[in-house]
């Protein structure tokens, strides 16, 4: 018997471990997919939490540390995370995750952008010249940047390719099967106002006009002279629903919402840390809900 053990743990010991990509994603809804598409052969870590604009964050000692283990970063791009995430790449001393590296992935370069500018400067606001970054509240576009995940982790890790191709399909078929349900259920809404110019790419997929914007220019706070105009604008539509993300301040939607009688909801930008692919539709239809009044 303990000739038998020893040749037990011998062979355990002689097994390689299975093999893991490390990803950092820079947000919640990037580590999903990252998630969704690498199943058991990835370790996911997340550097920006769901409840912080990941437009103003900084690098932090736990983004690089994150950064400095990974195997493939998977960012959302068009200058998303400009402020931080090149700094906290270079910290991190990891050659294999520099940008045109194999293990450098963004999301925004894997599909059609729109709200690109030939230039931009401070006095437009809190554009990106690239074009609208927010691609993550758009299902069929993160369907297709999961396809072009998944052979990335490919070439990352090849003995798992099929495995990556076939859980890319399923969110795909998801987003397919789930499209014109959400969609019928929204059409006849009178329209969205948006605190930020960060919801386009979903209220386009849905067919949803957007009224109008509390911000005056991207990133620029909401003006009194700005929101008068808003409210003149508004109370000649029919009532429809004011979105914020909770990090947005309060204040300017109450302000319009009493002033109109338009109801408001608060969703976020991102799903839960954490989440699964069924955590990222149910973002999705918490939007739908509120977009048609059902919430």
């Amino acid at each position: 018997m303990i000739r038998l053990i020893a040749v037990v743990v011998a062979l355990a010991v002689a097994l390689p471990a299975a093999a893991e990509v490390r990803v950092a994603a820079t947000t919640t809804s990037m580590a999903m997919l990252a998630r969704t598409v690498g199943g058991e052969a990835v370790a996911v870590t997340t550097m920006a939490p769901p409840d912080r604009d990941a437009h103003y964050l900084q690098a932090k000692p736990s983004m690089i540390r994150a950064l400095r283990r990974a195997d493939l970063v998977v960012a959302v791009g068009a200058e998303l995370e400009v402020g931080w995430l090149p700094a906290a790449i270079r910290n991190a001393a990891n050659p294999a995750i520099r940008p045109g590296q194999e293990g450098y992935f963004e999301a925004a370069a894997q599909v059609e952008l729109t709200g690109t500018y030939q230039r931009a400067d401070r006095a437009m606001g809190d554009v990106h010249p690239s074009g609208d970054p927010h691609v993550n509240l758009d299902p069929v576009r993160m369907a297709k940047v999961a396809e072009a995940l998944a052979a990335r982790l490919a070439q990352l890790e090849p003995a798992a390719a099929d495995a990556f191709r076939r859980r890319a399909a399923e969110f795909g078929k998801q987003v397919e099967q789930r499209l014109p349900g959400w969609q019928e259920r929204v059409s006849d809404s009178p329209g969205v106002v948006a605190f930020h110019k960060d919801i386009n790419y979903l209220m386009h997929r849905l067919e949803v006009p957007i009224r109008g914007y509390l911000e005056p220019k991207p990133g620029i706070a909401p003006s009194a002279s700005h929101l008068k105009g808003l409210i003149g604008d508004l109370k000649a539509r029919a009532t429809g629903v004011i979105l914020r993300h909770p990090y947005h301040p309060p204040a300017p939607v109450r302000k319009v919402a009493e002033a109109t009688g338009w109801r408001t909801a608060a969703i976020p930008l991102d799903p839960e840390l954490g989440a699964d692919a069924q955590a990222y539709f149910a973002l999705i239809e918490a939007y739908v809900a509120a977009i048609a009044g059902e919430r």
